[in-house]
């Protein structure tokens, strides 16, 4: 089964798609940020001008226009579903499991002063490796699990100051 991406661009067209889609791309990086892509016998000049990986947000530029980039992945896609807004990040004081997994990995410790997007802890689900990131600075009060604990949906996982 395909990975399924959402690609939204200039924040009013959107496309999904997945894994054997984007293999089909006929691509030759011509630089460290420049690409050569050919689609339907059309030539193509990309550069990607900037670029946000945590936040999958890009701005590229095809044969000298520019279009804003966001990439939402499978679990980026659940987490609107079950509707988890990152726009009150903010104001988060815990993390709980978006969905059932297991512990594979821990980046953090207790009393630990954490920046927005610092990588907190690895969630296996879905066949997937989900890094859960920071969604704000701050202190890790708690954390509520050890490496190699099968969670639940809500369970708590870190809890800030």
């Amino acid at each position: 089964m395909d990975n399924v991406f959402k690609v939204t661009v200039n924040e009013n067209l959107t496309f999904d798609l997945a894994d054997g889609d984007i293999q089909k791309v006929d691509a030759l990086r011509t630089s460290g940020t420049q690409y050569h892509i050919l689609q339907g016998n059309r030539p193509f000049s990309v550069e990607i001008v900037d670029s946000d990986f945590n936040q999958k947000t890009y701005e590229i530029k095809v044969n000298n226009n520019s279009y804003a980039v966001n990439i939402a992945d499978a679990l980026d896609l659940l987490i609107n579903d079950m509707g988890f807004s990152l726009s009150s990040a903010k104001d988060i004081g815990s993390i709980e499991a978006p969905m059932p997994g297991l512990i594979l990995e821990i980046s953090v410790k207790e009393g630990q002063e954490v920046n927005e997007d610092d990588q907190l802890l690895i969630l296996e689900a879905m066949k997937m490796e989900n890094v859960i990131t920071s969604p704000r600075n701050g202190v890790i009060k708690s954390i509520g699990v050890k490496q190699g604990d099968a969670v639940e949906k809500k369970h708590l996982l870190i809890e800030f100051e």
